[in-house]
């Protein structure tokens, strides 16, 4: 006796984009402070929580359904990257926590640079542009946890900002070339294929 064999097509969206621009967007804006443009304000806590943090969640949580791997783990994490880092900011102007100094906030970012590390090397079998984007984000994450544990000079820190606005603008690079390159069809901007 045969059995009918149905296959269901997965017809839903690439979240990738979302996922890259809600990182990309929430860094520039972030980065934009750490190189000494405006102070922390509540739009850098807001996208925070709403497009670097909520936003990569879900994406992340599409991308799980897609059987994806690599980029689940990419946009929850980064998702809770940020509202990790909100979080612990809002704890102490409510009173709620002690301020993290300068040490515990260097041990926070290094860990979060050899996490990115690790993650860009699954890069390597997957684009260029994903490349500058994880290789950035390693390198900004290690600038910053050096900055804090030396307690470095304004300037570095300036340097370190305009190395993070880069790497954000790298990934806005990456989720908008996914979205036009989809949308006509054909490469419109090269996400730098590698060839596995």
């Amino acid at each position: 006796m045969n059995e009918a064999i149905t296959q269901i097509k997965d017809t839903t969206g690439n979240p990738a984009p979302l996922g890259l621009l809600g990182f990309g967007m929430t860094t520039v804006l972030l980065n934009l402070h750490n190189a000494g443009f405006y102070e922390l304000n509540s739009m850098i806590l807001a996208m925070g929580i709403c497009y670097g943090g909520l936003a990569q969640i879900i994406a992340g949580i599409m991308e799980w359904r897609k059987n994806n791997t690599f980029a689940a783990t990419a946009f929850i994490s980064y998702g809770l990257f940020w509202l990790s880092l909100v979080t612990s900011i809002i704890l102490t102007k409510l009173g709620w926590g002690a301020a993290s100094d300068e040490k515990a906030m260097a041990s926070y970012l290094a860990m979060w640079g050899l996490f990115t590390a690790v993650m860009f090397i699954g890069t390597l079998r997957l684009n260029r542009a994903l490349q500058v984007v994880f290789l950035t984000l390693t390198i900004l994450f290690f600038m910053l946890a050096y900055g804090d544990f030396t307690g470095a000079s304004p300037g570095f820190k300036h340097l370190t900002g305009y190395e993070g606005i880069f790497c954000g603008f790298s990934a806005i690079y990456t989720g908008l070339a996914q979205v036009l390159n989809e949308l006509f069809g054909r490469v419109v901007l090269s996400l730098g294929p590698v060839k596995k």
